[in-house]
Order: C-alpha cells, then structure tokens, then sequence
C-alpha cells in the first residue's frame, strides 16, 4: 500500500515525474537510490515497464524493494537498467502481491518517554503492526542524545537505539513493564517465516546498514516472544482485540505512519474508536495525517517529513520518521 496522499498525487503527476522528485528530494540517504530514480525518470523504455503496474503500484519504495527482493545487483543505473529490462516479470509480480511495510524498531525510541510516563503495568496494541518489531520497546536499549545507555532489566539488549534530542524531552531512566502486547494488520508479516523477513530486509535503502542490523537483531528478539497479531481492518479489528487485554494492565494502542493509508473517513471513524477505549492513545504521523492533531499544533512549524508524536491527541513532540531525533514541544 501507499500513502492516500500519494494516491491522489499519483494520478495528478507522471510517473517519471514522480520517480524524479524521488531522485531529488526524498532519496538525501540514499546515492544509489537517487541515482536509479533519476535513471528511471529519464528512461521511457523504463518507466512505460513501470505504467503496466496499477498506480497504487508504481510507488518508488515498492518498485525497488520488489527488484531487491530478488536480489538486483548494487550498482550505476545502467547496470539496474539491464537487469530491470531482463527480469521485469518476475519484478512486477512482486510488486503486485506485497505492500511497503517497513517495520522499523528505532521507532521505539520516540515512543518510549511517552510510554514510560503511563502508569503501568502496560498491555500494548499496535495497528498496522506489520511484523510487531515495536511491540518489544522493554527488550531494547536506549541512548538518547549521546548519553547513558538506558537497558533492559535484564541487561543490554542486542538492539540499541540511538536518538538524537532537542527541547525538553523527559528522557525516562527505566523502562516500562510490558505484560501483554498485540497488533493488527491488514497483512501480518511473521517473524519466523525467511521470506517475510527478507520482504522486511528488501524494503530497507542499500546504504542504511546500521537499520539492517537494528532489524536482524530485532527479529531474533521477536522470534523468542512472537507477538499476537490479528489479520483484519484496524477499524475493524481494534474493539474485540483491545476487549481482550488484561483488565489490570493500562491499555496502550499506538501507531507510527499508518494513518496516511486510510481515506479521510476511515481516519475520523479510528480516532472516535480508539478514544473510546480506555487506556491511552499514542499517535506518530504526518502533520496533516491524524484528525485534530494539526490543529494543536499551535505557531509550531514540522520541518519537511517530520511526523508528529501525539499523546490522547495532543502534540509533544516533533520526531523523525524511523526514530533517529525528536524535538519537544
């Protein structure tokens, strides 16, 4: 899937359009990424491959996961060029069965000086999971602006998340006791299946190493304590799965870039849900994503692509989308 957003854009501009504003703006992290997306941009043979897909289809991300999926060599775009033409089948096929899921644990660290500051113990339910890498925020370690490292009680993790800090952020010294955790997804990804995980890996940019290994580690975490997770409609699915967590613990449901895949109904109809249960609701999306939340915003201005972190529908913070800063409120 991609954002609802990006549907709409998607039938306003070209695909090469859209693949060269990829290139331009959005692929900072990525040479190899900006390079191919160029590529592709001034490519017609390419991008006339690429209109075959149904629009939701053609999105950037999905595209050069799926050739990553299937192992295209790392290297110029005339090198991906052969090899996009040579396999485009088998490409497309990809692409056509499986949705950008990123599942990134760095996400915890914005999460975490929210959830450490509700009373606990903590029964936690994330929609739009994916693989439910988030759902283990007590499993892992913290550092946060280059400081102590803040661990597990049972010692330093194999996953440590660093995040950079500004403003007042209330940097926890403990973590939260999780004691029951869940999520829904319209198609889980599990955590013991190869393929899912290679899926995971391929949706990954080529340079961002430090992510790859954050998500290996995570996934071994995960395998130890695989999370329950409901397939179905999170507007769906949400009462009946937040009905069946232990009634001693604080409900938590969260959700990080998951919104902006919904229609503007479905997003009003999931906020009058989730404020009707009890517990608390922690929101981490694009400024115009989650009903309300923009307009609390105040005179305060998000930088380009920053998400902002909510909590019961009031802004916080401001925090980079996969966990690597956040900025206080």
């Amino acid at each position: 899937m991609e954002p609802v957003a990006e549907r709409g854009a998607q039938n306003e501009r070209s695909t090469a359009d859209i693949y060269r504003l990829f290139g331009e703006v959005e692929a900072d992290t990525s040479p190899l990424y900006r390079e191919w997306a160029l590529g592709v941009a001034d490519d017609p043979e390419v991008i006339a491959l690429i209109d075959e897909l149904p629009p939701r289809k053609r999105q950037v991300n999905l595209v050069f996961a799926a050739a990553r999926y299937l192992t295209v060599p790392w290297g110029s775009y005339s090198v991906f060029r052969e090899w996009m033409l040579a396999n485009w089948p088998r490409v497309r096929a990809v692409a056509e069965t499986h949705a950008t899921q990123t599942n990134e644990a760095g996400r915890c660290a914005v999460l975490l000086p929210l959830l450490a500051r509700v009373p606990g113990p903590l029964a936690l339910l994330e929609v739009g999971t994916s693989a439910g890498l988030c759902l283990y925020p007590e499993r892992y370690s913290y550092r946060y602006g280059g400081g102590s490292t803040i661990d597990p009680t049972d010692g330093p993790s194999t996953v440590v998340l660093d995040c950079a800090i500004s403003g007042p952020v209330p940097v926890p010294d403990h973590l939260p006791q999780v004691v029951w955790r869940a999520g829904v997804d319209l198609n889980p990804l599990d955590v013991n299946n190869a393929d899912d995980m290679a899926w995971l890996d391929a949706l990954i940019w080529p340079e961002h190493d430090d992510r790859r290994a954050r998500l290996n580690a995570a996934v071994q975490i995960a395998r130890a304590d695989p999370p329950q997770i409901v397939r179905g409609d999170l507007n769906e699915a949400l009462p009946a799965l937040a009905a069946s967590a232990p009634a001693d613990a604080t409900l938590v449901v969260f959700h990080t870039a998951v919104l902006a895949y919904l229609v503007e109904a479905e997003r009003k109809r999931f906020v009058q849900t989730v404020t009707s249960l009890p517990g608390h609701w922690i929101s981490n999306e694009g400024i115009h994503v989650t009903p309300g939340v923009a307009e609390r915003l105040g005179d305060t201005h998000p930088q380009p692509g920053e998400f902002v972190l909510a909590l019961d529908g009031d802004p916080v913070a401001l925090a980079q989308p996969h966990g690597r800063a956040l900025r206080w409120l």
